[in-house]
């Protein structure tokens, strides 16, 4: 059976995300509609969303805040309500509600409920690999775990961005490839993932 090593960071190579170039901040509507063009013709996409924490006990969240959807070149982060009209709503509803666009990305449950709450989006066709890529494990695989065993590297998990606010209008560049990270490392995972099953 195969073993983790404990302290990712430490043993294996960091993991070389996404590169700042590759993000597309998404904050008009001639960007809604380039992302929509990009995303419609993609037969998967990364997924994930982040939303500002709550630390006080029964405070209910507002999020999510940021969701983010990654191509294999670009990763399109949609700040909610940034965009004039509610474009990135219509946006995202098109792409996560579509039956012909797969959507993968780890522990989505909450993603999937808040997105149904805040803005009515019935997200349609969707794996979650916290569940799908387990090898053995009881408990739900985690992206760095995945990206530890499938590419032997560590990927970089600061709970210090985790856990700021992403409600905030203007995020820092470590917040955006944070979060750009988490979608497209995800769509990575996929590819690598099934491939090594077409090849057994």
């Amino acid at each position: 059976m195969e073993t983790m090593p404990e302290d990712l960071d430490v043993v294996l190579p960091p993991y070389d995300g996404i590169k700042l170039s590759n993000v597309r901040m998404v904050k008009t509507a001639a960007d809604a509609a380039a992302a929509l063009a990009a995303m419609s013709s993609a037969d998967v996409l990364g997924f994930d969303t982040e939303s500002k924490p709550t630390f006080q006990k029964g405070e209910v969240s507002t999020g999510p805040h940021l969701v983010q959807l990654a191509t294999d070149d670009i990763a399109y982060l949609f700040q909610i309500g940034a965009v004039p009209g509610d474009i990135e709503t219509s946006v995202l509803k098109a792409v996560l509600e579509s039956p012909s666009i797969l959507k993968v990305g780890f522990g989505l449950l909450d993603d999937i409920k808040r997105l149904r709450s805040k803005m009515g989006i019935e997200t349609s066709n969707v794996i979650d690999l916290s569940t799908a890529m387990r090898h053995r494990e009881k408990n739900p695989l985690g992206a760095k775990t995945a990206v530890a065993r499938h590419f032997g590297q560590a990927l970089q998990k600061s709970k210090r961005i985790t856990t700021t606010n992403w409600a905030m209008p203007r995020l820092s560049e470590k917040q955006i490839l944070y979060a750009a990270d988490d979608a497209h490392v995800a769509l990575k995972l996929y590819r690598h993932w099934r491939a090594a099953q077409a090849a057994k």
